[in-house]
């Protein structure tokens, strides 16, 4: 008897319906095709034990089962389920007449019990998109799931639950996310908050720039002056995330398994922070099977390297395009996978090997020539992907010891929010180009006009202060920025001269 159960495999952050084919017939064998890697190959011995621990059994005659499009790669456990009910189905163990209707995923354990899949949001858009009624998969997936509206989820503990369903002797517990209250219910928790942050006003208002233009950021400093501590706050002043971005940054982080038990949307920025061992394949993404790497998973957030020039220089060098483009292609003999990778680059670093500025009174100090030979770990290209350079300096006692807390990010946020407006409406009508950072030469003739006063006054800078080529396009997107938190239309010279103190690495003889 011929059967036809349906399952999902998931390329980049896009899923394929697939065709789970299972001919039962005379003789003895189980055979396997259609490109199963070695997890699919072996889960005929998991599912003879959950079988049979559940009073069924595995049929001692000859088992085809066909995973269609034949020509497609299948990885991962996630099919035991599928191919469990197909096999029972075909073998007339079980009637299942609405088992088309569904698509089914799931890993089996020997008892019979369910784990998580991974890709479990992709698989339920397309699962929508393809017209099923439903999607039956591990309670643990149900809610990511269950964000889709018009299609039933039902998560389930184990196989004989699945079983009793088809055979209408139970009905299951639909899952039913109310994804918009999901989402705003997560939104104005932020973990860290600029409150806590003592001191250090000129940074905070580095940050409220980077977050309000979208701005990359690296910050420069000696031990313990509180680059980490601001970096980590940066996601709680950046505008909250729009219901779109939410499903894409969830769709991204369900591909790799990282959406936690029952939380159904990741409506809070995503922040990273990989060790600077990282390799450049898990920075980028990639493998034999490619999966997104950190920069996809800061998605619609920020990624921060501590320790810039610790990273491996190769590393670094690959995240070149898509600091550029915002999207990351993997190419491979067979297929191209392209995932999307629109961060906030936020990097610290000391100005030196052992962690202080040329100061007379540091602990240890380092020759300018050791300074220059550390800092030149980063290239060029790179620094000019980063548009704000910041110097940041101990705290001092009495900032420290001070009672009085500092400004809250929710206040901070509120001025980033209207800046970001005054953006949206900018570039309504321009595809690809959603704040300041993201423009173009075009954008920056026709909305960066200066008047003659602040040209003279950047030429000016430009030439005494010694700054590269490259920092002119830097600092006018980082003035029409401080331009839009003041919502003044046009950029005047002050803008003009604050954007200027943010190029520290630009200058030429900056470590004296």
């Amino acid at each position: 008897m011929l059967t036809k159960v349906f399952g999902s495999a998931v390329f980049g952050i896009e899923a394929t319906t697939i065709t789970v084919e299972v001919n039962i017939d005379k003789g003895i064998g189980y055979h396997l095709v259609g490109l199963p890697d070695n997890a699919i190959k072996e889960s005929s011995y998991r599912i003879a034990a959950a079988l049979q621990n559940n009073g069924y059994k595995l049929p001692g005659k000859k088992i085809t089962i066909n995973m269609a499009p034949a020509d497609l790669r299948k990885e991962g456990s996630d099919y035991d389920l599928t191919l469990a009910l197909g096999i029972l189905v075909a073998s007339s163990q079980i009637k299942a007449e609405a088992i088309s209707e569904y698509l089914i995923m799931g890993e089996l354990s020997l008892d019979g019990s369910l784990q998580p899949i991974k890709g479990a949001l992709p698989i339920a858009i397309k699962a929508r998109e393809e017209g099923f009624k439903g999607f039956i998969l591990p309670r643990q997936n149900a809610k990511e799931a269950a964000i889709v509206d018009d299609l039933e989820v039902y998560g389930v503990d184990n196989i004989k639950e699945v079983i009793d369903f088809f055979e209408e002797r139970i009905n299951l517990e639909r899952t039913i996310v109310d994804t918009r209250q999901e989402f705003y219910k997560e939104l104005e928790n932020p973990e860290f908050d600029f409150a806590d942050v003592k001191g250090q006003e000129s940074i905070k208002r580095c940050m409220e720039i980077a977050a309000a233009g979208g701005h990359n950021i690296i910050l420069v400093g000696p031990p313990g002056s509180g680059k980490t501590m601001l970096s980590k706050r940066l996601p709680s002043i950046l505008p909250p995330m729009s219901l779109h971005e939410a499903l894409e940054t969830t769709k991204i982080h369900s591909v790799v398994g990282r959406v936690k038990d029952n939380i159904g949307l990741i409506a809070q920025r995503p922040f990273r922070n990989p060790h600077h061992t990282i390799s450049d394949v898990a920075l980028v993404g990639g493998g034999t099977y490619p999966q997104p790497g950190e920069i996809s998973l800061s998605h619609n957030g920020v990624l921060f390297l501590d320790e810039l020039p610790e990273f491996k220089r190769s590393v670094l060098e690959v995240m070149r395009q898509p600091l550029e483009d915002r999207e990351v292609t993997i190419s491979r003999a067979k297929f191209t996978v392209t995932y999307p990778s629109s961060f906030m680059l936020v990097a610290s670093m000391n100005p030196s090997p052992n962690g202080y500025f040329n100061d007379p009174d540091a602990p240890v100090t380092s020759s300018p020539a050791e300074m220059q030979r550390y800092l030149s770990k980063i290239s060029g290209p790179l620094l000019d992907r980063i548009d704000i350079h910041i110097e940041v300096t101990p705290v001092p006692f009495d900032k420290l010891n001070e009672e009085r807390k500092g400004e809250s990010s929710s206040m901070i946020r509120k001025r980033v929010i209207e800046a970001r407006n005054i953006q949206t409406q900018r570039f309504n009508e321009l595809s690809g180009v959603h704040y300041n950072a993201q423009m173009g030469v075009r954008q920056l003739r026709e909305f960066c006009v200066l008047d003659d006063a602040s040209k003279e006054l950047l030429k000016t800078a430009m030439e005494q202060l010694n700054l590269s080529a490259r920092a002119y396009d830097r600092i006018l997107k980082v003035s029409r920025t401080i331009a839009d938190l003041e919502a003044s239309k046009n950029i005047e010279g002050h803008h003009i001269s604050e954007a200027i103190q943010y190029r520290s690495l630009d200058r030429e003889g900056w470590l004296g």
